[in-house]
């Protein structure tokens, strides 16, 4: 799939090194992430300064006016961002996770030609909607209660879509639905945010990535025209999952948790050799046991980084990663954790402070073990495996 570069006008606003624009945007994004953190308001304007930066075409093709970057600049980047406001880093993830499959072919030519051209020429983000407050996450095997029937030339789409990551900000979403036909369908369509009937209702009220503006996607008779099937298959088979595209999910994921954890740790630093206590008369950095927790912090930053690096790279260079990549956001994500709580440890009472951002960073990182396949389902597939293995 491929699209002419004089379709897409900002095809020269490349950056020539993607983790150097991200950390410049990234230092800006935090001037206001906690702003963004107490009102849940979508950073509009942190994704327009990403759009005009050219870093929202990373993953796209040269030819189709992106840069065609691998996982390992893309991770990096998602990193970076995420350091400086995390919820904006996890909507720009799933864009890029979608980008991803556009670029390995996966979606129809028709479709990918409009997302790669509006890329270019707008602010176009796009994320998928799936999970349903009836139903939850397809990943736990319930038929969406989303229906799609055929009338005329149009598919008739009506739904409650609810955890639609960065909605305010997006220009469409993929719709996970079932066709009302005789032999029913499951069936993924691009749907425009604007069109009639699509309504916005305010419904995330999480106690961390707040200004992900998670909120519900609400479909009234929305039209929808036939062709417009990013995927479909019959509706009595699990939903099918193409196994290279959960990698770069995995991995993205993971390196946005990476990146509060990292934050937690910059913040702690500052803090505890910024403080010099009257009983103390030095800083807070020079007491051993202070020591010793921000080793074992460093411990946990160390494998975090190796892993995503490590993975990203099989990724780039067609190595079947298989449920490492699981296995990998898994433990990343509780190294996460565990580095936000030790921060809100040694940071004390003021660690506790709003100005202090550490709590703000722990709220953020025990979100991760929202996403799904949460980490019980992960070990569950893991061990199923190995049982299999053994010839169980």
């Amino acid at each position: 799939m491929s699209v002419a570069l004089s379709a897409v006008p900002n095809a020269s606003a490349q950056p020539a090194d993607p983790v150097a624009v991200a950390t410049a945007l990234a230092e800006d994004f935090s001037l206001t992430a906690a702003d963004h953190d107490k009102s849940g308001e979508f950073a509009a304007g942190n994704f327009e300064a990403l759009f005009k930066s050219g870093l929202l075409g990373l993953v796209a093709a040269e030819k189709d006016g992106g840069w065609g970057e691998g996982m390992e600049t893309t991770h990096a980047v998602i990193t970076t961002i995420a350091k400086g406001d995390p919820s904006t880093a996890l909507i720009l993830a799933m864009h890029y996770s979608v980008h991803a499959a556009i670029l390995r072919g996966k979606w129809p030519a028709t479709l990918a030609a409009r997302v790669l051209v509006a890329n270019g020429r707008e602010l176009a983000l796009l994320n998928n909607a799936q999970a349903e407050p009836g139903v939850g996450s397809p990943a736990h095997g319930g038929l969406p209660e989303t229906t799609a029937r055929i009338e005329g030339d149009v598919w008739v789409v009506n739904g409650r879509k609810s955890f639609v990551t960065g909605l305010p900000g997006l220009k469409w979403a993929i719709v996970l639905a079932v066709t009302t036909e005789e032999t029913p369908r499951l069936i993924q369509l691009l749907v425009p945010l604007d069109a009639t009937g699509i309504t916005q209702e305010k419904a995330w009220e999480a106690t961390g990535m707040y200004a992900t503006a998670s909120h519900d996607l609400v479909l009234e008779d929305v039209r929808v025209p036939l062709a417009d099937i990013v995927a479909e298959q019959p509706a009595d088979e699990p939903l099918r999952r193409d196994e290279v595209d959960g990698y770069n999910f995995f991995v993205l994921l993971a390196s946005v948790y990476h990146g509060v954890a990292l934050s937690a740790r910059d913040d702690l630093l500052r803090h505890l050799n910024g403080h010099v206590p009257a009983s103390l008369g030095a800083p807070l950095s020079s007491i051993p046991r202070i020591q010793e927790g921000l080793g074992q912090i460093e411990v946990l930053l160390a494998a975090n980084r190796r892993l995503l690096a490590s993975v990203a790279r099989d990724i780039d260079v067609g190595e079947r990663v298989g449920t490492d990549a699981l296995a990998v956001r898994h433990v990343v994500i509780d190294n996460a954790v565990a580095v936000t709580d030790l921060a809100l440890e040694l940071g004390g009472n003021r660690g506790l402070r709003r100005d202090y951002n550490l709590e703000r960073h722990h709220r953020d990182a025990i979100t991760a073990r929202a996403h799904a396949p949460q980490s019980h389902m992960i070990r569950t597939i893991l061990g199923r495996q190995s049982i299999k293995a053994a010839g169980g």
